[in-house]
């Protein structure tokens, strides 16, 4: 008797069975020696501060105290101020070329160092090791490498002929990526023939403490850089400081705004980049795995710490059933846990505060009715940690689907044509990004046209390059960073 052809159903193997990755730690020693202690770095030298106060900086995978640093008081932030217009007018003398070589040397000590500055970055942030190590560290060095090359091109630049530095430039950078925004910042301001004075954010100042470290090796002229560490005490007394010409800041919507206030009628050139709700839009004609992958990397990159993050996801009614269940899969594969481990996607929070900003947004939003969602993994039990999290069921009158969560957590809403999804889109005060998902050229820049929103990324999402723009429209700031266009903030022009 003839065998039937049957197919058997494939038997799911037990747990045990599957592929598992093994923990692959890198070592938190190749950070190099932390200081108990720090001080301010003004005028070529660590120095002490001037009052007594000091703030800790914490490992937020561990709530384990990493350092202690000064808390900078306004006579710090004079010397600073003081040291950087000493030091300015043999700077901006220097021939580009010369300035040039400052830059190129700073990107090369920083690639010597990239896994030093990788581990130190995981240590003192809580992201993962992976995007560190892939991400962070080969973009502050390209920064600087491009930068350094615009040095001697300044006046091919576009702004007139021989285009002035400013002078001093006050920085205040935020936490989520500690030494990218001082890459971002720094490298034009030096390369266009400024001095700066940088602050950095009070949970995360120990790169660029480190990058002092850098600047010293590198043999960069006493009081080109100067930073000066402390809470928005610090920050404050920076960007109000008279002798201050450029006031550069990353951070949140409401500080900038203050800011803005603050320098009204001063003459000082400002450029800020804020918070953002970033609209990731999907049609029915994507590529549903591609889009998926976007998706993810558009909110849980940095475990959402990112001002463009893709936080609210479009996706068109017709295709949104299967792209949530693909998305859920996707969703279930993500590892939470230690940031060193190079095989963990989302790291920690940053801070116990933001970790509280979160938790009341997502509760708010069960509370306004959206279905919340969140893969089964097992959170540490020291650290402050969040689940990949997702809300179906929202409106955008929901606060979640309207604020800046700034962490890993999205929601969803449905559109039917291409005018509701750019209505929806542009359904907020921010402008600073956008994604669009579709085999269609003519749809991506139709709809390019119409978004409200700095950058717009098609069939892909949170590509960076120094030699590209970024910046937003409406509360997500003004002025722009990278490029040609970041040489401008730091000339007058």
């Amino acid at each position: 008797m003839a065998k039937k052809n049957t197919i058997e159903e494939p038997v799911a193997p037990k747990r045990g069975g599957l592929f598992e990755y093994a923990p692959a730690p890198e070592s938190p020693a190749a950070a190099g020696d932390i200081a108990t202690s720090y001080g301010h770095f003004i005028g070529g030298e660590f120095v002490d501060s001037s009052g007594s106060e000091a703030l800790k900086t914490v490992n937020p995978a561990t709530e384990q105290v990493l350092a202690e640093f000064a808390q900078g008081t306004d006579e710090d932030v004079d010397r600073a101020v003081a040291a950087a217009r000493k030091a300015f007018a043999g700077w901006s003398a220097l021939p580009g070329s010369e300035r040039a070589k400052y830059l190129f040397r700073i990107a090369r000590i920083i690639q010597e160092r990239s896994r030093e500055l990788a581990v130190l970055e995981s240590i003192d942030n809580g992201k993962p090791i992976r995007e560190t190590r892939d991400v962070d560290l080969p973009l502050v060095a390209a920064h600087f490498f491009y930068y350094a090359g615009w040095a001697d091109k300044l006046d091919y630049a576009g702004f007139g002929a021989a285009p002035k530095p400013l002078g001093v430039a006050g920085q205040v950078i935020p936490w989520n990526f500690p030494l990218l925004m001082l890459a971002w910042k720094i490298a034009p301001a030096l390369a266009t023939g400024n001095t700066v004075v940088l602050k950095p954010a009070e949970t995360t100042p120990l790169t660029a403490l480190r990058f002092a470290d850098i600047c010293r090796q590198a043999g960069l002229p006493k009081g080109v850089v100067n930073i000066v560490t402390g809470d928005g005490r610090t920050g404050a007394a920076l960007t109000a400081h008279p002798d201050v010409n450029k006031v550069a800041f990353t951070g949140s919507t409401p500080v900038g705004r203050a800011i803005a206030k603050q320098l009204a009628g001063t003459r000082k050139k400002l450029s800020l980049e804020l918070g953002g709700k970033a609209a990731n839009i999907v049609f029915d004609d994507a590529a549903i795995d591609q889009a998926v992958e976007g998706i993810v990397n558009g909110i849980f990159f940095n475990q959402g710490h990112v001002c463009c993050a893709g936080s609210r996801l479009l996706v068109q009614e017709s295709v949104q059933d299967e792209l949530l269940d693909a998305l859920k899969r996707r969703m279930a594969t993500l590892r939470v846990g230690d940031p060193l481990d190079k095989n963990t996607d989302i790291g920690a929070i940053n801070s116990a505060e933001q970790l509280a900003r979160i938790t009341a947004l997502t509760d708010a939003g069960e509370a306004e009715g959206a279905e919340r969602w969140s893969p089964a993994c097992e959170l540490p039990g020291t650290g402050f940690w969040f689940k990949p999290t997702v809300f179906t069921g929202v409106s955008q009158a929901h606060r979640i689907a309207q604020e800046e969560i700034f962490g890993p957590v999205l929601s969803v809403l449905s559109f039917r044509t291409p005018e509701e999804a750019v209505a929806k889109a542009n359904n907020t005060p921010y402008g600073l990004s956008a994604g669009v998902w579709t085999e269609k050229g003519s749809r991506i820049l139709w709809m390019a046209s119409k978004l409200k929103a700095g950058v717009v990324w098609a069939n892909t999402f949170n590509k960076f390059d120094p030699t590209s723009p970024f910046g937003g429209y409406k509360e997500s700031g003004y002025g722009r960073e990278g490029g040609r266009h970041g040489l401008e903030a730091y000339l007058d022009v």
